[in-house]
Order: C-alpha cells, then structure tokens, then sequence
C-alpha cells in the first residue's frame, strides 16, 4: 500500500496512536472514510499511525509528488473544545506533542513545511481537539472525539472534491 503513494494525486494520511486514547483519532477518521465513502482512484486513504516521519521523508525524495496532502491528528491546543475539528497552518503545529510518537515534533514539522514551501503540493491539516491523551496505554476514544470523526470525515470529502477541476 505504501508503495501507492507515489501514484496518487491525492493523499489522506491519519495520523497517532490508537493505544493512547485520543491521539487514535487520525487513524479513526481513515477508518471510517474507508469504509464508507467511494472516493475517486486517484485518491490514497491510509493510518499511517506514527511513521508519518519516514513517509515524509520518502515523499520529499521521490521525483513524483501528490497534488494534495491531507494530514488528520489530535491536537491540545489552547480554548479549544473537546472534538473540536479545525484547520490548522504547518506553523501552528503545537510544540506541546500529544504523544511520544505524534506528528508534532521536530522533524515532521520541517518535513510538513518543506513540502509546502519548496514543491507544489498543498498541505492541509485537519485536527481535532483532544480531551485526553493517556500517559499509559488506553485504546479508545473520548466521546467527543468519536463524534467528531463525521466532521472531519465531511471536511475531507469536500476537500477531496473541491480539488476536481
């Protein structure tokens, strides 16, 4: 499936650890999206889990690039709500990680603006606000963030489809 990415147009990448509560929520929204919407075949959808790092890093190397790359996480950012989904800029990426092997730490975020700065690839991050993130293992999701996995799940579709020309 990996191999793939160099194929495709368009890339949803949904990142985290599902062991850790609601940093699981990227890998829960690729799930859903998967499972229940047709989306085109120049369209990836893959739980990239926590090596977003290496596929970045792949991605900047590789001659062939995506038009888009979609990025979905869990976030603790300031006043906000709990299953919150937002957009954010590659430079609003927290410094606070939300885990050991989260998307927000140095060097992803280089990686994130290195592609969007330097290629012609449109980076779009779709986050949602965490309640919690356990320190020691514990799968599963709050209740506010399961509920915002439709939200996401529509705001991707619509990007998706925004992109046709």
């Amino acid at each position: 499936m990996i191999g793939k990415i160099f194929e495709k147009t368009i890339l949803v990448f949904g990142c985290g650890n599902i062991l850790f509560g609601d940093d699981g929520f990227g890998p829960a929204v690729v799930q859903r999206l998967i499972k229940t919407q047709a989306l085109p075949p120049d369209v990836l959808v893959l739980d990239v889990g926590t090596s977003i790092r290496d596929i970045l890093f792949n991605l900047l190397l590789s001659e062939k690039k995506p038009e888009k790359l979609i990025i979905v996480d869990a976030v603790d950012f300031p006043n906000r709500k709990p299953g919150e989904v937002f957009d954010i800029p590659v430079e609003a990426i927290p410094e606070k990680k939300t885990a050991d092997f989260s998307l927000h730490q140095f060097p992803t975020v280089n990686m994130l603006q290195e592609l969007k700065d330097h290629t012609r690839v449109d980076v779009k991050i779709l986050v949602a606000q965490a309640a919690e993130i356990p320190e020691e293992v514990k799968p599963g999701l709050s209740p506010a963030m399961s509920g915002a996995i439709e939200e996401a799940c529509r705001r991707i579709v619509a990007e998706i489809l925004g992109t046709r020309h």
